[in-house]
């Protein structure tokens, strides 16, 4: 089969391809000094065999690459000599007039102390005029801005407007010209394009209609299945989906316009329509599918990729679908270089090329063999998408998904029916919201199945394990992959190979869950490691409950660790203060287990989190109660004394002093008197010691990551004989303070880190607290 396939044009994409990448990753000069080669040797290749296909092959590369070359080296000659390009060495300020070319979107990430990442939004734009250090700047040039979401979340791409702020140097690979921090507001904002004002009205009614018909997280899995739109889906659902392999449902992918498209041809076809008609139905819903989404590289990429889908899977003719194939990616790369750098643009050709070249030959061999000619579909075309994109997700996120094929083969059949539902509901929504919501009802039993498919599948113990990330890590795997493939080919290596499958799925995965002895049993209190912030576990003495005191900055990290403790039930979350640091995790983790209540302190600020926990509490229909000092709360095996913040004080402070009104904590377990201090700085330690409350204990969670505000005083009051210390690795704050280690360490206290140990559990000894990290031996902690 591969001897039949047309490669004549897969040399030279590569070829335009490693030369667009040269231009972006290494200048202007050597994509100049490449065009030059190219127009000297392609004369000389003519000269010598001006005929056969070898020399037309040759040819075609060298003139193509020839032309991608020079371009890619004006283009980057522009860009390094731009004037605003060059006032970026300075961090020069500048006033400049733009057209957005995107809509602003909030960053993504794990967010710190009062600042949460989703408070910036990135938006890109195309320069217009502008003013820098007195002097006019010419118009041209790709622009990003990092603006205040708040300010700035209401525009829409086609807008202009007027923005001030400071220059700094753009990302590496890009023909961007500068980046552009601002932190006002626009200013002479001008109207957006027509078209795209009805756009985001469309965007907008889905929004409306799926929030009114529809459970939290449909409602937040729809505009992303229908444009790409992820804003309101929660993180834990979308951390199953990236763990499940399902994450390219929620991208605007060549997926969505061939549904969208096949979904046309179909109508088309019931109507009698014939051929010219039928391609231009689906032109058309093709045009409209990208002003919809908004034409921007990614979508533009994905229309271009979705006709090549349809071609190949609708039509039938997979001889010519990779020289399309092939001659798309060149066209894009000549139109747009900076898809050469994006991660996108490389799963959308790979995925494609394995759609239109190994599913057929998959499908086809799987009927033979007497497979019912849809089950065979839905095992070839998620399995051959898996495999040529598996290297390429490996590379980027150092992790290979065990569970992507079969999760995409049980989601796939409902994907089509709820997109085109989706869509109908879009175009409803102007018309009419009770139509509309009718169609977005109508997709509420797909959405559900594709969620519950995503949670069950990333709740599979192994299911994704770690690989090197990288271009090495890639590579490597993307080998692995080419020689499993040519192996397969012998009847008796496919034997073999399902039969260590079969023992890996019955054998491997579960020892691998059991072996590195976690949790280890009788375990008082876990710090886990869940970043730059605090996340720890109390047991109650309860079956599989315990306590949560913070749940740190990642949406994820924190329930995570729960899931490896077992623990089935939370009786209570404590956050000590309101930091994205310590409560950002608190949405996945209400998603993940039952949370009985969940306690703050006195001061409700910074009022962003407040209002996240609020309203996450409530989707979740968990309370929100008080935790005031002098409070106990008792369990079995548990008891929690309140020691601070003194309510008054704390009522009267701000979002600036919400380190010093974090909940102090004394927890009494088996393993002896643990001290949770939040991140409590030198006021708040002060106050401590001087409130009259016996601050001595076994254990102490170290205030503030380690800071150096913390005083030797307060330390030598408490006497631990094991301090934790929930820490990041390689953060940039200068955590923990090597002089509150060393006077930890002077005093006989062993310093534990989660940087460097892991999740790190306390057990009782007969001598005092003794210690695990996971996967390490037990050890003491004598002081």
């Amino acid at each position: 089969m591969i001897a039949r396939l047309d490669l004549r044009l897969v040399p030279t994409g590569l070829a335009v391809w490693a030369v667009t990448l040269t231009g972006l990753l290494v200048g202007w000069f050597p994509a100049a000094v490449l065009a030059l080669l190219c127009s000297l040797a392609a004369p000389l290749v003519w000269r010598a065999a001006p005929t056969g296909p070898v020399a037309r092959g040759t040819l075609a590369v060298l003139l193509l690459a020839g032309v991608a070359a020079t371009g890619i080296a004006v283009r980057a000659y522009g860009v390094e000599h731009h004037p605003v390009r060059l006032a970026t060495e300075h961090g020069e300020r500048a006033t400049l007039r733009v057209v957005l070319t995107s809509a602003p979107r909030p960053l993504r990430g794990a967010a710190f102390g009062a600042r949460r990442a989703a408070d910036r939004s990135l938006v890109r734009a195309e320069l217009q005029s502008g003013e820098l250090a007195g002097r006019r700047v010419r118009a041209g040039g790709a622009m990003v801005l990092l603006v205040p979401t708040a300010g700035w979340r209401d525009l829409i791409a086609g807008q202009q407007v007027t923005a001030t702020g400071k220059l700094s140097p753009p990302r590496a690979g890009e023909l961007t010209v500068a980046a552009l921090q601002v932190f006002g507001q626009p200013a002479d904002v001008g109207a957006a394009p027509g078209w795209q004002r009805v756009a985001e009205d469309l965007r907008e009614g889905l929004r409306r209609v799926s929030a009114d018909v529809l459970s939290p997280a449909a409602a937040g899995l729809l505009p992303g299945l229908v444009v790409g739109d992820t804003g309101g889906l929660p993180p834990e659902v979308e951390q199953n989906f990236e763990t499940a392999g399902l994450s390219h449902l929620t991208a605007v992918s060549g997926a969505n316009l061939a549904i969208v498209c096949g979904a046309v041809l179909v109508l088309l076809h019931l109507v009698g329509a014939g051929p010219v008609m039928s391609a231009g139905g689906a032109g058309a819903a093709l045009v409209g599918f990208v002003v919809l989404a908004g034409p921007e590289p990614s979508v533009l990429r994905a229309a271009v990729m979705g006709a090549i889908t349809l071609l190949a899977l609708v039509l039938g003719r997979q001889r010519s679908a990779l020289p399309v194939l092939s001659a798309s990616v060149i066209g894009l790369l000549l139109l747009l270089p900076d898809l050469a750098m994006s991660a996108g643009f490389a799963l959308s050709v790979a995925a494609t090329a394995g759609l239109v070249v190994l599913a057929p030959v998959w499908s086809s061999a799987l009927r033979r063999r007497g497979v019912p000619i849809g089950l065979a579909e839905a095992i070839a075309v998620p399995l051959a998408a898996h495999v040529v994109t598996a290297p390429l997700i490996a590379a980027i996120s150092g992790e290979v998904s065990l569970m992507a094929v079969p999760a995409n083969m049980l989601a796939g059949p409902v994907v089509a029916p709820a997109t085109v539902f989706g869509v109908l509901a879009t175009v409803a929504a102007p018309v009419s919201t009770w139509l509309a919501g009718v169609l977005g009802w109508l997709a509420a039993p797909e959405l559900e199945w594709i969620i519950l498919v995503a949670d069950r599948a990333a709740a599979v113990p192994g299911a994704a394990f770690d690989w090197p990330s990288g271009t090495v890590g890639g590579l490597l795997l993307a080998a692995l992959v080419v020689v499993g493939l040519v192996a397969l080919r012998g009847k008796r290596i496919r034997w073999a190979v399902a039969v260590v499958v079969l023992l890996a799925a019955l054998v491997l995965v579960p020892v691998r869950t059991m072996l590195p002895g976690w949790p280890v049993p009788g375990w008082s209190m876990v710090a886990c490691d869940v970043g730059q912030g605090d996340g720890l576990v109390l047991a109650t003495g309860g079956p599989d409950e315990a306590v949560v005191v913070d749940t740190g900055p990642d949406p994820q990290r924190a329930a995570e660790c729960l899931q490896r403790l077992g623990i089935r039930r939370v009786a209570l979350a404590v956050l000590t203060h309101l930091h994205a640091d310590h409560v950002s995790g608190l949405a996945a983790l209400m998603g993940k287990v039952p949370v009985g209540a969940v306690a703050i302190g006195p001061l409700r600020e910074p009022a962003w989190a407040m209002d996240d926990v609020t309203r996450d509490a409530r989707a979740h229909r968990v309370p929100v109660v008080p935790l005031l000092s002098g409070q106990r709360v008792v369990w079995p095996g548990l008891v929690l004394d309140v020691l601070g913040p003194d309510p008054v004080l704390a009522r009267a402070q701000t979002a600036d002093d919400a380190n010093d009104a974090s909940i102090v904590l004394l927890a009494t377990t088996p393993a002896g008197r643990v001290l949770l201090t939040g991140d409590v700085e030198l006021p708040g330690q002060g106050r401590l010691m001087s409130s009259g409350a016996d601050l001595r204990a076994d254990v102490l969670k170290v205030p503030h990551h380690g800071s150096r505000y913390t005083t030797p005083l307060f330390l030598r009051s408490v006497r631990p004989r094991l301090a934790v210390i929930s820490v990041g690795e390689g953060n940039t704050y200068g955590h923990p303070s090597a002089f509150v280690v060393d006077d930890l360490t002077r005093a006989g206290t062993k310093v534990l880190r989660t940087d460097q140990e892991g999740d790190i559990a306390i057990l009782p000894g007969p001598q005092g607290p003794r210690y695990v990290a996971r996967g390490g031996p037990l050890r003491a902690g004598e002081s």
